[in-house]
């Protein structure tokens, strides 16, 4: 019997850049970075007054922000889900900013802001009927997610699993990465020598993830492959990453070998980057162990967009997947002078990849948790091909 293989037949992302996948490829492919002021809160108490944020949400909405994100993309995918689906949500502080709003103004109780409740309003929206969970792994949250998603699939569990991530930017959220010293007054500067840390970010998206056999005879487009996958804990830090990375590399190595790959066909890796001086040199000696000297096209979207926290994973995913379709690895926005730990591997600039046809993005979070994907670019001739056809500038299905 021929393994399964997860496909991914549909996707979405809203981020600091708009709504849809072009905003956000066509902003990190200009370089121009959605960091700006934040007016949504006071920042004079905080070492930084600058995020990521979607334009468009109201904070003072009766709708919790990650709501407002993801009820226009849920609306639409509606149609696409079947009712029998799987629902995955990732977040890491999901409605936190309905917590926010009942304590500080004493305006109700604080069961309003639970996951649970959170993932019965995205059930709701598509109206599903299959199981659900929560999974919350820190800033791995989203990766881990779709992990799950693939493994259930793949092991014939489910044949339909839908991940929905998001997190917002919020005061808790802030002052909770301004306190750890974290945050970078500047804006993220990804694998810069003159890097001081974070910005927080926000977004939401959805993934649905098929079965090939039921995608098929469905119609369904094939947007990519979730060949591998692998986690780790480096059970090191609470909020610091192991500083010699081999708890990234055990988890970049499992999931290689779960996709049955040799680690010279990854032609770009979609690292976490945060801007953190600690995770940016921890990612370095990762890809090293697992590469070698063989430098491999490496960037980083939190320069652009900020560290969207629970759903950086799946942002991530889209764009790795955008980028073997478009034959590009976008470039490190906001990162003019590259560390000598990354000379070769990152870059400020568009690298052309065309042809290539497998990636790797990775994502680390508090706790030591360590998760990477292995995604594949889907060159199938079955069902309704929604993808744009290949442009003249840009790389494709040469089959």
């Amino acid at each position: 019997m021929p393994p399964v293989t997860a496909t991914v037949t549909a996707y979405d992302i809203a981020t600091a850049y708009g709504a849809g996948v072009d905003a956000c490829w066509e902003g990190l492919r200009a370089g121009h970075s959605a960091i700006t002021d934040l007016d949504r809160f006071a920042t004079g108490a905080f070492i930084s007054g600058r995020a990521a944020t979607m334009p468009g949400l109201d904070a003072a909405a009766e709708q919790s922000l990650v709501m407002q994100m993801l009820a226009p993309m849920l609306a639409s995918a509606r149609a696409l889900v079947p009712g029998d689906t799987t629902v995955i949500l990732a977040t890491t502080t999901g409605e936190i900013d309905l917590l926010e709003r009942n304590v500080l103004q004493g305006s109700g109780g604080t069961h309003d802001s639970r996951p649970g409740l959170l993932l019965d309003r995205v059930c709701s929206a598509l109206g599903t009927a299959g199981p659900a969970m929560v999974i919350s792994s820190a800033c791995a949250s989203a990766t881990s997610a779709i992990a799950q998603a693939a493994a259930m699939v793949r092991t014939g569990h489910a044949s339909s699993v839908l991940v929905v991530s998001c997190d917002s930017v919020t005061e808790f959220v802030f002052s909770g990465f301004s306190t750890l010293m974290a945050l970078d007054a500047e804006g993220a500067r990804p694998f810069d020598k003159t890097r001081k840390g974070l910005t927080p970010g926000e977004a939401a998206g959805y993934m649905l993830v098929m079965s090939d056999s039921r995608a098929r005879a469905e119609g369904r487009p094939a947007m990519g492959e979730i060949a591998g996958w692998g986690m780790s804990n480096d059970a090191n830090h609470m909020t610091g990453p192991s500083r010699d990375g081999a708890g990234l590399a055990a988890a970049v190595s499992r999931a290689l070998a779960s996709a049955g790959i040799d680690r010279s066909t990854v032609a770009s890796v979609c690292a976490h980057g945060t801007g953190t001086p600690y995770n940016d040199a921890m990612e370095m000696k990762a890809f090293r162990l697992v590469f070698g000297g063989n430098p491999v096209p490496t960037y980083s979207v939190k320069g652009a967009i900020g560290h969207t926290m629970g759903a950086a994973g799946l942002v991530e995913a889209v764009v790795t997947l955008e980028s073997l379709r478009r034959g590009a690895v976008p470039p490190t926005v906001n990162t003019a002078q590259v560390d000598e730990d990354a000379v070769g591997w990152v870059s400020p600039e568009t690298v052309p990849t065309q042809g290539a046809d497998t990636a790797l993005t990775t994502n680390s979070g508090f706790g030591g948790v360590n998760a990477a994907l292995v995604l594949k670019r889907e060159c199938s001739e079955f069902g309704v091909q929604l993808v744009p056809p290949k442009l003249p500038s840009e790389g494709g299905c040469s089959g």
